[in-house]
């Protein structure tokens, strides 16, 4: 799902559901099922600078959405379920995982209640420095400096760098380049250049993380719930494709221990921090599974297919954006016609990866 979410997007979307052509059932374009990825729930905030919108439902909208997905005919199931189904043949009706990322307190006081009510399992994707409090949301620092001030200055690539950022718009580009900008830094000089923009602006960093996320108490109610799977994001929630390929590794495997000696319990799914294409590489499928996960999650859009033919150590989940709030565009999305087709699996080596895979989770369950 494009992160801007304009009026073009928006009539395809709609043509696709009142054309019916999303609607007729296409075994191919919808697969097994879908993983639906979200971020936060909490109710809509006023303010005309919300950059992490997109990244945002209210707990009405997950509302209609569980409500919409029970009418729909889909069997709303674990991450395992998901891993089963993966691996087999197709069953009379598709699936929907629902997913959280980021581990945010409002999971907790937002999200729950509304999963609670309609009795349905679902999947927190934990990057364990967050609960330690000592995880930092770059992210949210930034959009708080962008949003009260009206100029901001910072170093980039040894040279002071000055914007004047005093209406909306301006904030928007700006965010957009900054962001981008530390998303392409290796951890330790993104740190220092989140620290020293919030040590010149006066933000807390520490006390704005911790405040945004789930401790262990929380953590801990959550996963006392069979309904609730708990899964690893690592424990920096850096972005892999930044990091040598050791300390992805390391990220993948201290993130599970870290989890795992909290919860005393294996930790079987991991979720590629950030998710996108450029967030993560093909190596870093090979590390998933040599971390011991059963499935590895993307923030990539797709369907999941039948059969063994989605690796589970890259499957596709829809990304939904907060923006787009008709339950119309979600079932276009969740038909799978809007996406690649995926090709048929003719090599024989793909063949062997799916027994394996199957394997792998037959020997972990």
């Amino acid at each position: 799902m494009p992160s801007d979410i304009g009026f073009l997007t928006r009539a395809r979307l709609e043509l696709a559901y009142f054309s019916g052509y999303a609607l007729i059932p296409r075994r191919n374009a919808g697969g097994a099922g879908v993983i639906l990825r979200f971020e936060r729930v909490r109710p809509r905030r006023s303010g005309r600078f919300q950059p992490l919108r997109s990244r945002e439902i209210t707990p009405d909208f997950l509302d209609r959405t569980i409500r919409a997905l029970k009418r729909w005919k889909f069997d709303i199931v674990s991450m395992d379920e998901v891993c089963r189904r993966a691996v087999t043949l197709a069953a009379p009706r598709r699936f929907a995982c629902l997913t959280f990322d980021g581990a945010y307190k409002d999971t907790m006081t937002s999200a729950y209640p509304v999963l609670s009510r309609h009795d349905v399992p679902f999947a927190v994707y934990v990057p364990t420095a967050f609960p330690d409090g000592v995880g930092e949301a770059w992210w949210l620092a930034l959009e708080t400096i962008i949003a009260r001030e009206n100029r901001l200055s910072l170093m980039i690539g040894r040279k002071e760098q000055h914007f004047n950022i005093a209406d909306t718009p301006e904030k928007y580009q700006l965010y957009d380049f900054l962001e981008g900008w530390m998303r392409s830094l290796p951890p330790q000089d993104l740190s220092s250049a989140i620290n020293d923009l919030c040590t010149r602006y006066s933000v807390d960093l520490a006390a704005l993380s911790r405040d945004a996320s789930m401790d262990w108490n929380d953590l801990t109610k959550l996963a006392a719930d069979p309904r609730v799977t708990i899964g690893s994001a690592t424990v920096n929630y850096p972005v892999l494709s930044n990091l040598k390929d050791a300390a992805a590794l390391r990220e993948m495997t201290m993130g599970a221990a870290v989890a795992q000696t909290a919860f005393h319990r294996n930790v079987r799914h991991f979720a590629y921090p950030f998710g996108d294409r450029t967030s993560w590489r093909r190596p870093h499928v090979a590390m998933a599974a040599e971390a011991g996960f059963v499935s590895a999650v993307s923030a990539i859009s797709g369907t999941v297919q039948t059969a063994g033919r989605s690796n589970l150590h890259a499957l596709p989940r829809i990304a939904w954006d907060g923006r787009l709030r008709s339950l119309r565009a979600m079932r276009v999305m969740l038909s799978g016609a809007m996406f690649p087709q995926p090709a048929s699996r003719i090599a024989s080596g793909e063949a062997e990866r799916s027994a394996r895979s199957e394997e792998q989770f037959e020997k972990q369950d």
